[in-house]
């Protein structure tokens, strides 16, 4: 008998609301199903299961408030003895409940776990409409059916104010609501506090000259559509993580047991929201895709960041942590390492600036990279090597 549990999505969760369950008892699920939605200070969060099993009992109410680490639901493995037929849901258990608070959701009605929203598919179904989490509170508020709306957001999903146009209440775009942005960044705000109590920070930064891998990028575009077009930002994301694979002091986890490098390469990448906020979902195993493979998980997770989408996986697995402020940002940015992570690497924006080629000074494209690490496990000199080692692959474009 094993548990599904609350998840941490990151060292600034302490508890998240369970505002959905998309498995019922007695269904039968695979690593990586997609099993409830969690309502977080980032926004509503798929969360991901990491074992074969099949669902015993759901063990907490939807509506309720939920600490991390406390049982969801009891799971039995596939292969241990019993039958697999459906079992018939039971009443949260007694020490779920001590542990949470219950809150009201949208409707005046708690949802229990058979329940569902006005047009949503039962749990579980492969038709379920994919909305944000705004369009589907107003949704529920205003008892539109979800599965009538035509989704005008990402893949087809559902935005608010699709709902709002089905309601006949249209509201100009920049009305959509998303996450709870002062929450936000109080929790954000909590964990980076944390962080610079808690973790001796050490910055270093190089300048890097960026003319031979922003020609390489005109010339691979060239011949490309506009949706097909790499972005310089995968260069960088490819070329860290290449550069990790040598220096994994800086690819993993500070705990109290110590320092645990990760074998994975797991990039937490970080996206501005709509409206103000911040989140830096893990793009997995960077050193092993290709830059159009990267390309497109890139432009797969800003989608679904802007959709509200994101897997609890993606929050809960980065490695380490990108920052990138593009064309338009400052021309350095100094980061503040994410607990446990033990580094975080960051881009200015790249500019047009005189430099000395040989003996002769020319117009190149220069870019400033950061990095900001933790002192107990690494130092200035390892992280020098870091940076050196990033300069080189990024003056060797077509190898990456």
């Amino acid at each position: 008998m094993g548990e599904f549990v609350m998840p941490s999505l990151g060292a600034d969760m302490e508890a998240g609301i369970l505002v959905e369950w998309l498995k019922l008892p007695g269904a039968t699920v695979k690593r990586g199903d997609i099993v409830a939605v969690v309502e977080t200070d980032k926004g509503a969060i798929e969360v991901e299961i990491f074992e074969d099993a099949i669902i015993e009992r759901l063990l907490v109410d939807v509506g309720t408030k939920v600490p991390v680490g406390t049982p969801l639901a009891s799971l039995r493995t596939i292969g241990q003895t019993g039958s697999v037929g459906p079992v018939a849901a039971a009443p949260p258990r007694t020490a779920a409940k001590e542990q949470a608070t219950p809150l009201p959701p949208p409707s005046a009605t708690i949802m229990r776990p058979a329940a569902r929203p006005p047009g949503m598919p039962a749990a579980g179904d492969a038709t379920r409409q994919r909305a944000s989490p705004a369009a589907r509170r107003i949704a529920l508020e205003r008892g539109v059916d979800l599965s009538s709306v035509i989704g005008s957001g990402p893949g087809g999903a559902v935005i608010s104010i699709d709902v709002e146009k089905a309601a006949g209440a249209a509201k100009p775009r920049t009305a959509e609501r998303g996450p709870d942005l002062a929450a936000m960044r109080r929790a954000i705000g909590a964990a980076m506090a944390r962080s610079k109590r808690e973790i001796p920070h050490y910055y270093l930064s190089r300048t890097i000259d960026l003319t031979k891998a922003t020609a390489w990028l005109e010339s691979a575009n060239a011949a490309r559509a506009p949706a097909d077009r790499l972005l310089l930002q995968v260069l960088t994301l490819r070329a860290v993580a290449l550069a990790l694979r040598g220096r994994p002091g800086f690819n993993g986890f500070h705990t109290a047991a110590g320092f645990q490098p990760s074998e994975r390469i797991h990039i937490g990448t970080a996206v501005a929201i709509r409206g103000g906020g911040l989140v830096a979902p893990a793009i997995h195993d960077v050193d092993r895709l290709t830059l159009d493979e990267l390309m497109g998980r890139l432009r797969d997770l800003v989608a679904r960041v802007r959709a509200g989408t994101l897997r609890s996986s993606e929050l809960a697995d980065p490695t380490v942590t990108v920052s990138s402020l593009g064309e338009r940002g400052a021309d350095a940015l100094f980061g503040i390492i994410y607990p446990p992570q033990v580094a975080i690497l960051g881009f200015g924006a790249p500019a047009l600036r005189p430099w000395i080629v040989g003996s002769a000074i020319e117009p190149r494209t220069i870019m400033t990279a950061s990095l900001a690490a933790d002192h107990r496990v690494t130092d200035g000199h390892a992280g020098s090597l870091l940076l050196a080692d990033l300069d080189r692959l990024l003056q060797q474009p077509a190898q990456l």
